[in-house]
């Protein structure tokens, strides 16, 4: 820990951490090693513009004088435009020789082309030819949504600059993965894109997962998105000229453009149109909702199983426990301690827990010992998975276990191997019947700085390596003898990446808050199996980990939704995979940011399944703050207490203000588990989001545009977390609307403007219902997931002010990927009286059940045909038996 805060102490005096360049002109550009300034670049010419019914296609030519900025430029592009839906745009400039790398479509793959006709598209693509700039319209309104003439684009072999002009004081979000505010600064904002190991989250700063995607909300006259598929390093400025005139500006150090627009006009119809386009999210089982465990420090199985009977002791339900790297022998994967955690005896850890109804989760990490006597390495030598130096040998690095080789992914036998290594390590049978996988490390973090470390001698640095300040491009050198000449470039056309780049100090750097662009990771001049390099793949590595893990878990357990959680991400790990914010700290600053991630994450990125370390992983917590984070916690996706090796213990049984905060809140998450399990299964399905910011269902109201400290847990409870340290008041905003408190059920008529609450106890959380919807929950709580599908449910009506509610639940089995009998039910309660209609499909497990004991109706005016009427909060309370396999109506 002490060494971890003097490195991040040295960054933030380097000016690499947080500092924001401020200076809106060109200087503001880390640095310059060609001769001239990026914004003196000639741009290029368009030629040959063909239209067809569904786009257009052209070539650009460089329209004078090389600039060679930051690299070298490239002489000829091509430009092609696709209408893919009434909805989609898509654009993509890259090289005429097919040099330049592209994402592979087996790693992202691309939505299909529908081949709309401009003439039915919300979007309209215009085109300038000299200099090439083009537009990108809404065509209801005329609003100009992507306007790339006020600067030339620039196209080398390492440096991509494109700049779009935006309206004044823009309502911009996403470009994650940050610890930045939710609303986006609009000037001299930098946001970089380069995943790295990120202790303690830090501000203005490249962190776990890079998604090139922004949202643009602009009020009544809709919001829009805009995905750059490259997963090159890069920056994205958000800046203002001398002038005052916003923009957007990408500025990449290789890739191509390639661009999709989602036209919305709503938010959550972006939200959907960018699943599409990228992936729709896994589908994870029912139990992963519930309360999970985990510690960095848990010594031997006999202190995790102290762990599992200290919650149920505290009578506080757990439904997951989580070993962290403490189970390996000497660090390494697939292993057991012989002696701390002795394989016969986790597995009767393991088998205990499972009668217990409860699950097990263990950790990997990619780096594999560099030991012959390791078979996991030894199996992976001899089938050729591991990453090679230019000479053939392994390139090698260090992390926990030592001298380490990393994975291919990119190489044939690595997803087999991998998957094979899980399958004997975790075999039912003779291994370890783990339910779920945690990947870290995968960024990939590695213990060597950099290009002077040596892994097999730590002692014995090499000289750096020589690299020519400029790249080679294999072009004639006058004036030099033919033996001098540098050597041709191979055959292109691959898509796989220009050669001869600089990798280490590329003319333009992107603002990582590590020291040097390829420090503490894999090298990025280091070869993947299929031709690419890591300077161009370097992000997409935690993504392939993840997804390699996802496949092993369904071949070991065919059938059924494999449990994932990774740390490093790229757009559309969500396919496959979900997230944890990483190594953030016990501060109440690190509180408050979780709900910014989580709102970016959920609604704009397509991860649903995300959260937090609840109390803080690094530094030690304390009572109050542990019990409001308990509180909070429930409410987001994930949820899982997780702390640093060197911390205090807190698991929420240490004191007694957690110990009561934490029983409300999982049985209040549990007892609403259906209702966001439901939106789990529709946001995998459509794309809407589970989670939702206030102006995603306020889009409207101004207000709600930079909100960033309250959320929707589904489309229905409003959470108002206190967020300041130490404090019993919290000020929220209620837009114009119809609510009620969660907790009484008395009525609340938002006036569009701030409401402050005191003497908000440490075990309270202020959580209201948005008038009109209606939620199903569990009648009780219980201490396992399992248990809970024992309870019959009870409905909830928040009628609005027109007296009008409705909602819906989905029903299945809960942990299969193929369910076939599925209940999906719509709710709906108007004059006067509750019915139901839907598919009906789903069939209980025996014990479980699915009647509505209880119909609860908020708002009522009285107490109608029967029922308990409270007059002092307008509730109405019916007991009954209503089977939800059947279609029935409740009149009130």
């Amino acid at each position: 820990m002490f060494a971890q805060k003097i490195l991040l102490g040295l960054f933030a005096c380097a000016g690499l951490s947080s500092a924001i360049p401020m200076d809106p002109v060109a200087s503001s550009y880390p640095k310059f090693s060609g001769s001239r300034n990026p914004d003196s670049c000639p741009g290029y010419t368009a030629s040959n513009v063909v239209k067809s019914d569904s786009g257009l296609t052209a070539g650009l030519a460089l329209a004078g004088d090389a600039c060679d900025a930051f690299g070298f430029d490239l002489k000829k592009l091509k430009l092609e435009v696709e209408y893919q839906t009434d909805e989609r745009l898509h654009v993509k400039i890259f090289d005429e020789g097919l040099d330049v790398y592209q994402v592979q479509e087996a790693l992202v793959p691309r939505p299909p082309h529908s081949k709309a006709s401009p003439d039915s598209s919300a979007l309209e693509f215009s085109i300038v030819e000299k200099p090439f700039s083009f537009k990108v319209t809404r065509k209801s309104n005329g609003e100009v949504l992507f306007d790339t003439s006020a600067a030339k684009l620039i196209f080398e072999d390492q440096y991509v600059r494109l700049r779009t002009s935006l309206p004044k004081n823009p309502h911009l979000y996403g470009l994650g993965e940050h610890s930045d505010p939710f609303h986006l600064p609009t000037n001299g904002y930098r946001r970089t894109l380069l995943n790295a190991e990120s202790p303690g989250i830090p501000n203005n700063a490249n962190l776990y997962g890079s998604h090139p995607v922004y949202f643009e909300h602009r009020g009544e006259k809709g919001t829009h998105g805009v995905f750059m598929l490259n997963a090159d390093p890069m920056d994205i400025w958000i800046n203002q000229t001398k002038s005052g005139d916003q923009y957007l500006e990408y500025n990449t150090i290789g890739g191509i453009i390639d661009l999709y627009f989602m036209a919305g006009s709503s938010p959550t119809e972006v939200s959907s149109q960018y699943a599409d386009v990228i992936g729709h999210s896994a589908m994870f089982p029912y139990w992963s909702f519930g309360f999970h465990q985990c510690k960095y420090g848990y010594w031997d199985v006999n202190m995790v199983a102290e762990v599992v009977a200290n919650y149920s002791t505290a009578g506080i339900p757990l439904e997951v426990m989580w070993t962290d790297i403490d189970y390996m022998d000497l660090r390494q994967d697939f292993t057991t301690d012989p002696e701390r955690f002795a394989l016969p005896k986790v597995r009767e850890l393991v088998t205990t827990l499972h009668k217990r109804g409860q699950r097990y989760v263990l950790i990997l990490d990619p780096a594999i010992h560099y030991n012959d006597s390791y078979a996991p390495y030894k199996r992976g030598h001899e089938l050729d998975v591991f990453l090679k130096n230019k000479d053939g040998s392994e390139y090698l690095g260090i992390q926990w276990a030592g001298t380490v080789a990393w994975p291919d992914w990119f190489a044939p036998n690595t997803g087999k191997w991998w998957a094979e290594e899980i399958a004997k390590a975790f075999d039912a049978e003779s291994g370890i019947d783990l339910d779920g996988i945690w990947v870290d490390m995968n960024e990939a973090s590695n213990f060597c700085k950099n290009y002077d470390c040596n892994a097999r001698d730590p002692g014995n640095n090499p000289p750096k390596p020589e690299h020519a300040p400029r790249p080679n491009t294999g072009r004639p050198i006058p004036g030099f003898p033919a033996d001098f000449q540098p050597t041709k470039r191979a055959e292109g056309g691959q898509m796989k990446g220009l050669p001869n780049r600089v990798m280490w100090d590329p003319g333009y750097t992107v603002g990582t808050h590590l020291t040097g662009l390829t420090d503490n990771t894999i090298l990025f001049n280091t070869t993947n199996y299929d031709g690419t390099i890591h300077y161009d793949t370097h992000n997409l590595y935690g993504h392939m980990m993840a997804h390699n893990t996802y496949d092993a878990m369904l071949a070991r357990r065919p059938g059924l939704r494999p449990m994932v959680l990774t740390r490093s991400t790229f757009a559309g790990t969500g396919r496959k995979a979900t997230h944890w914010f990483g190594d953030n700290t016990s501060t109440w600053e690190d509180y408050r940011t979780s709900i910014r991630q989580m709102l970016a994450w959920v609604s704009m990125h397509q991860m649903p399944m995300v959260g937090a370390d609840v109390c803080g992983f690094n530094a030690n917590t304390n009572e109050k703050l542990c019990a409001r984070w308990a509180l909070l916690g429930a409410f987001q996706p994930f949820y899982r207490n997780h702390a640093e090796l060197s911390t205090i213990p807190q698991e929420f049984y240490q004191w007694p203000l957690t110990m009561e905060a934490g029983k409300k809140a999982i049985d209040t998450r549990y007892r609403l588990m259906d209702y966001i399990y439901t939106a789990l299964y529709y946001q995998t399905k459509d794309g809407v989001p589970m989670i939702n910011p206030m102006w995603f269902l306020y889009p409207d109201d101004p207000n709600t545009f930079a909100v960033q400290e309250q959320w929707f847990y589904g489309d229905a409870l409003l959470i108002s977390p206190v967020t300041t340290e130490m404090s019993d008041v919290v000020t929220f905003y209620l837009p114009k609307d119809r609510f009620y408190d969660y907790w009484t059920g008395e009525p609340v008529d938002g006036q569009g403007a701030n409401v402050t609450q005191s003497g908000v106890s440490f075990t309270d959380i202020p959580v209201h219902i948005r008038g009109g919807t209606i939620i199903p929950r569990r009648v009780n709580s219980a201490n396992t997931t399992a248990l809970l599908r024992q309870q019959a449910f009870e409905l909830v009506i928040a009628l609005d002010a027109k007296g009008y509610a409705k909602g819906r639940l989905y029903l299945d089995e809960g942990e299969k990927i193929e369910q076939t009998d599925v209940s999906e039910l719509t709710f709906e309660f108007k004059d006067g009286a509750l019915s139901t209609a839907g598919s009906l499909g789903f069939a209980p497990a025996t014990g479980e059940v699915d009647t509505v004991k209880k119909v609860i109706v908020l708002g009522q005016a009285s107490a109608g045909s029967g029922g308990a009427f409270d007059s002092a909060t307008s509730k109405v309370e019916i007991e009954g038996e209503w089977d939800l396999s059947k279609e029935f109506k409740v009149q009130i």
